[in-house]
């Protein structure tokens, strides 16, 4: 028999108000709570507490206080990671973000959606589509990326753009739903 958690991180319908899951969001707020009242001279505390919320965690990686997430062990980070403030990050399903990721303030990352169905949806049941991230991807402020999608290394995401479909490597992104403005180019 299935349970709730494992059919939430494979991204079937799930009940949310399992216990089970209700006592990992709990764990994940009391961490992201106490983390988001660090100073900036806690720079070990701070790597211990993202340590224990983060199912996996580079070196050299820094978020910036304050920090929101829905279970914090389904979030995998490689090394040279970096958030800004108010980054939020709703992980019923796994993300996963490559090396030297850069998160601009405010950005979101769902993994979480709901039923389009009224009558399913007021069931009260969710599922999830995981996110990946490449390597050396750079997300601007105010962009949001949505479940299921997955960003190709060296991709840029333009502030305040609304991330739907997968984006291919090497390009910049822009405007909501996200659409290909032009590809990298290193002498920019």
């Amino acid at each position: 028999m299935t349970s709730e958690k494992q059919a939430m991180r494979s991204g079937a319908l799930y009940d949310p108000t399992a216990p089970e899951l209700v006592a990992d969001r709990t764990a994940a707020r009391d961490l992201t709570r106490r983390y988001n009242q660090t100073s900036t001279d806690e720079a070990s505390r701070r790597q211990d507490l993202l340590e224990s919320l983060f199912g996996s965690l580079g070196e050299s990686c820094t978020v910036e206080p304050p920090f929101r997430c829905d279970y914090g062990d389904n979030i995998h980070v490689d090394e040279g990671f970096y958030a800004n403030f108010d980054c939020v990050i709703l992980d019923v399903c796994p993300v996963e973000i490559g090396r030297n990721c850069k998160l601009g303030p405010s950005v979101h990352i769902y993994t979480a959606t709901h039923p389009l169905d009224p009558d399913e949806r007021a069931g009260g049941l969710e599922y999830g589509k995981p996110v990946s991230i490449g390597d050396d991807v750079w997300i601007g402020g105010n962009a949001t990326i949505n479940p299921g999608v997955t960003v190709g290394d060296g991709s840029v995401i333009a502030s305040g753009t609304v991330v739907t479909e997968d984006v291919p490597k090497g390009v910049v992104v822009g405007g909501n739903p996200a659409t290909i403005i032009k590809d990298v180019d290193a002498n920019d």
